[in-house]
């Protein structure tokens, strides 16, 4: 007598994510991720944040504007999804090279934040958090999914 136990709901998404094309996973992971992003920095900016940085030689800062984080952290995303695309297809060890490879870019995106002129502390922070908080979303999902192997 065989006894099944009920499919949990990580285990239905897990075939869910195996059963889609790698960029359909890595556009899915990128949205919630920039949804995520953009969710918490509107607690920062709620809490008082604010939400003003300048870029390397810019003489003052500029606002950065509501949604500026989620289309920050879609244009970002697409150098990541065509990397997952193309681990799929030519790497031995996708999944593996994928992770490395992420979470070495992401820690080098730190530097932006910490070098930013005329920003305020409390906003480097926010920007360097939302950068991990994007990874955190993106870069598990498009792992997971590399590692079923199929394109």
């Amino acid at each position: 007598m065989s006894v099944t136990m009920p499919q949990t709901r990580a285990a239905r998404a897990e075939g869910l994510l195996s059963a889609r094309p790698v960029w359909l996973v890595g556009v899915l992971a990128t949205l919630a991720g920039a949804v995520v992003t953009e969710v918490f920095a509107l607690a920062a900016r709620a809490a008082g944040v604010p939400m003003e940085a300048a870029s390397p030689g810019a003489t003052q800062a500029a606002e950065i504007p509501v949604g500026g984080f989620f289309g920050g952290v879609v244009f970002w995303s697409v150098a990541g999804v065509v990397l997952a695309v193309a681990l799929a297809r030519w790497a031995r060890r996708p999944a593996r090279t994928f992770t490395v490879t992420t979470v070495a870019l992401t820690a080098l995106s730190l530097a932006g934040p910490a070098v930013a002129p005329h920003t305020a502390t409390s906003t480097q922070v926010v920007l360097a958090v939302s950068h991990a908080v994007a990874a955190a979303v993106i870069i598990p999902v498009l792992a997971r999914r590399l590692s079923h192997g199929q394109r």
